[in-house]
């Protein structure tokens, strides 16, 4: 099977032409005034743009009020919404009733506990995305978790990790967790914020060469 790639935090369209030439699959725009890879909403829409039908969009929003949410859906019209926030299954379950957008979750994976605790968005959301527990941020901190708390897990819906992925452990990554999806952020990155198209290329590589290593 094929795993889907996710390069989040991207600001520019170069980085946008990258990630469709390695043959990711979703690319990610970040609207949250603390992250070093914030985008506008005029920039995320012109992003959204430039990105087409190429690869899918997804835009990642932290605890928005509604009627921000209102106005990203409405005039940005991602493929993908993403919450990466404190957001309750009852909130992101209304949004995907209204919006008919595919809807993911960040959650962050502290122990077993935390990880069961999970399920409670099962039926709210399309995509749960495990990721390191939160700290000054929400995410894009380059710290990973421990991955064999996933091992066992019976996941109920459609899933992906994230957290500290880089071109050189991505392949470990899945190799303990056989992630259908795997989201990257710092991890190509030269700087916050700052998208380095050969570790784009690198990432995807490494990734597809563990899909071939299955064949």
């Amino acid at each position: 099977m094929k795993t889907q790639i996710k390069i989040c935090g991207l600001s520019t369209e170069a980085s946008i032409d990258a990630a469709v030439e390695a043959g990711a699959t979703h690319v990610g725009l970040v609207h949250f005034e603390k992250s070093p890879r914030h985008v506008s909403l005029e920039r995320a829409q012109q992003l959204r743009g430039y990105a087409g039908d190429r690869i899918k969009t997804v835009l990642l929003l932290v605890n928005a009020d509604p009627k921000l949410t209102g106005k990203v859906i409405a005039d940005i019209k991602p493929d993908v919404l993403q919450f990466h926030g404190s957001e309750t299954p009852d909130w992101v379950k209304l949004v995907r009733d209204k919006s008919g957008l595919e809807i993911w979750k960040a959650v962050g994976v502290r122990d077993r506990a935390g990880l069961a605790k999970t399920d409670r968005y099962v039926g709210a959301v399309d995509r749960l995305l495990f990721d390191a527990p939160a700290k000054a941020l929400p995410g894009g901190t380059g710290t990973s978790f421990d991955w064999s708390l996933l091992a066992g897990h019976q996941h109920q819906v459609d899933w992906g990790l994230a957290g500290g992925l880089d071109p050189d452990n991505v392949s470990d990554a899945l190799t303990a967790t056989h992630a259908p999806l795997v989201d990257v952020s710092s991890g190509v990155e030269s700087a916050p914020g700052v998208k380095q198209v050969d570790r784009i290329a690198a990432f995807c590589q490494a990734v597809r060469e563990f899909d071939a290593s299955l064949r």
